[in-house]
């Protein structure tokens, strides 16, 4: 029987691609066999910085489900919804922004990196400065245990756990349990371009891309900038392109033939790129099947059932919370 919990989530604010599979998705996989699991569409938070713009949102949080059903998540298993359908995690961010200083929400680093990665948008706001509290009120709202995070999330995740202890400081009772992190094993996917993958910079495979698709992305992958012919001897590390082999290829004596090959100028770009687009396309084949048979209505059912089950937990959290600040309205 599965005692302990946990809570992650996606903003739905565009395409899944193979760097959330490889940051996330496997890992979510593998954490249903062992937690209570709460799987959150966070469309509010996406709108903090898409508020403008909002009408791809609800298109976005349906096409986010059956990227996670197609890669593994169990609707039956996990409980999969959409933040805005369980309102008391609006109420829980509340009664955390009475007691978190301001102070706390200025020092976090990825704040300022997300203002310029967003640059163009007026995110200069108070909904913005405090997502944390929000995302604090998700994890606390289901006592989770733990949250599967990477390394750029640890920050937030601490927040969370401070904002808890002065709760339970205050109040004189633990309601909430005080998160631990879970990190992925793999570091994150490089973009197509070397860069970091962003949706912004377009440099991603998606989950849903058609193979020729996925045939032109790869061809127009970023290799060895100091190899101007076949016969010049190339750089492997950090090369992108060996890097996805090393990951979805799963012919391994292939791959290090090509790499042998490629470190003595004995094979071309278009060869090692050719092999890639075939290991990537079989890679997707039972993803791109899986999803193709989940209808819009489908999703919408499971976001539907799935909310239901969040607001018996989340409801049982906030009569808590009441008890603790004497507000209970019967």
């Amino acid at each position: 029987m599965k005692t302990k919990t946990i809570l992650s989530g996606m903003r739905p604010t565009g395409k899944l691609h193979l760097g959330h599979l490889v940051g996330a998705l496997n890992n979510w996989t593998k954490l249903q066999d062992e937690y209570n699991c709460f799987f959150m569409v966070a469309d509010w938070h996406a709108l903090m910085s898409e508020y403008e713009n909002p009408s791809n949102i609800k298109k976005n949080s349906i096409e986010i489900v059956k990227d996670w059903v197609a890669c593994g998540i169990d609707p039956e298993e996990s409980v999969i919804f959409v933040q805005s359908m369980v309102p008391e995690h609006l109420e829980l961010a509340m009664v955390f922004s009475f007691l978190t200083p301001l102070g706390w929400l200025e020092r976090c680093t990825t704040y300022k990196e997300q203002l310029r990665e967003l640059e163009g948008r007026m995110l200069a706001t108070y909904g913005f400065l405090g997502y944390p509290v929000l995302q604090a009120a998700d994890i606390a709202l289901y006592k989770a245990d733990a949250v599967p995070v990477g390394g750029d999330q640890l920050p937030h995740l601490e927040l969370a756990r401070e904002i808890i202890r002065k709760f339970h400081g205050l109040y004189k009772k633990e309601v909430f349990k005080e998160p631990a992190p879970i990190l992925t094993k793999v570091s994150k996917l490089v973009g197509l371009d070397n860069r970091k993958m962003s949706k912004s910079y377009g440099n991603f495979i998606s989950l849903s891309d058609e193979k020729d698709v996925v045939k032109k992305k790869v061809y127009s992958m970023y290799t060895d900038p100091n190899r101007v012919r076949a016969d010049v001897p190339g750089k492997v590390e950090g090369n992108p392109v060996f890097i996805y082999h090393d990951i979805f290829n799963p012919n391994k004596s292939e791959v290090e033939d090509l790499k042998e090959r490629y470190q003595k100028g004995k094979v071309g770009d278009i060869e090692v790129k050719e092999k890639l687009t075939v290991a990537l396309n079989n890679f997707l084949d039972p993803i791109r099947e899986k999803r193709g048979k989940i209808t819009d209505k489908d999703a919408s059912n499971i976001l539907k059932h799935g909310a239901l089950r969040a607001r018996e937990t989340a409801k049982r959290t906030i009569a808590e919370v009441k008890h603790c600040l004497h507000q209970i309205i019967d």
